[in-house]
């Protein structure tokens, strides 16, 4: 059975990137990492989805990015822009943008990769309905598969690690069908920036899951402070 590791945030995104390479007969190792964001809230969220799976590892690290100051989603003192609608999301990099974010991320999954004999790498990375941020494009991952082909001793000895982004090209409604049809846990995911018990309704976050429910007639399982 071939591995792979999975980038698991405990979002909507990555859960359903998750059940995917589980219903494509990976063996999964998912890695999720706690970067200094707000809260901790997706940090449950992923626990509680493995717990669901019954998977026997699950990689759960610290790397503290609140030193790249500036993003609303590690520096309190930023405020998290709330709207009514989705319309205009992704127009523009947002003050959400973490710098450098999944280029770290990755190459943190890189090496557990190449350490536990993996083929490859799936991430929950979405170019369509998203909020704009650069390295969550097409072109980022290409650039990074050849990063991996010439930087590890897999690519170099002919066996490079595929990075597996199937949902970069699925509208927020696609994500939701395709999440639903798998059987993913969805009512466990949280994908709100904001912590709390409820997620707040008007981040982007929040604004494109509702999207995507909204555009499947199903209703988001999660509770919300206000559903915009």
């Amino acid at each position: 059975m071939s591995k792979a590791v999975v980038l698991l945030s405990g979002g909507l995104d990555s859960t359903t990137v998750l059940a995917y390479a589980l219903s494509q007969g990976y063996e999964v190792i998912p890695l999720t990492v706690g970067y200094g964001q707000r809260h901790s809230r997706e940090l449950d969220s992923a626990r509680s989805v493995v717990r669901h799976y019954g998977l026997r590892q699950h990689i759960v690290m610290d790397l503290d990015l609140s030193f790249l100051r500036g993003s609303a989603l590690t520096s309190k003192e930023v405020e998290v822009p709330l709207h009514d609608s989705p319309e205009g999301i992704g127009d523009e990099i947002p003050v959400t943008y973490v710098p450098a974010r999944n280029i770290i991320l990755l190459s943190l999954a890189a090496g557990l990769c190449e350490t536990e004999g993996g083929d490859a790498i799936f991430i929950g990375a979405n170019a369509i309905d998203f909020s704009g941020y650069p390295d969550c494009r097409p072109e980022f991952f290409e650039a990074y598969e050849k990063v991996l082909q010439v930087g590890t001793k897999a690519g170099v000895e002919g066996r490079p690690i595929r990075v597996e982004a199937p949902i970069l090209r699925m509208s927020k409604a696609e994500i939701v069908r395709l999440g639903t049809e798998l059987k993913a846990p969805l009512h466990l995911t949280w994908s709100c920036y904001n912590g709390g018990e409820k997620a707040c309704g008007h981040c982007d976050s929040c604004l494109l899951r509702l999207k995507g429910f909204r555009d499947n007639d199903l209703q988001d399982p999660v509770p919300y402070e206000d559903r915009a």
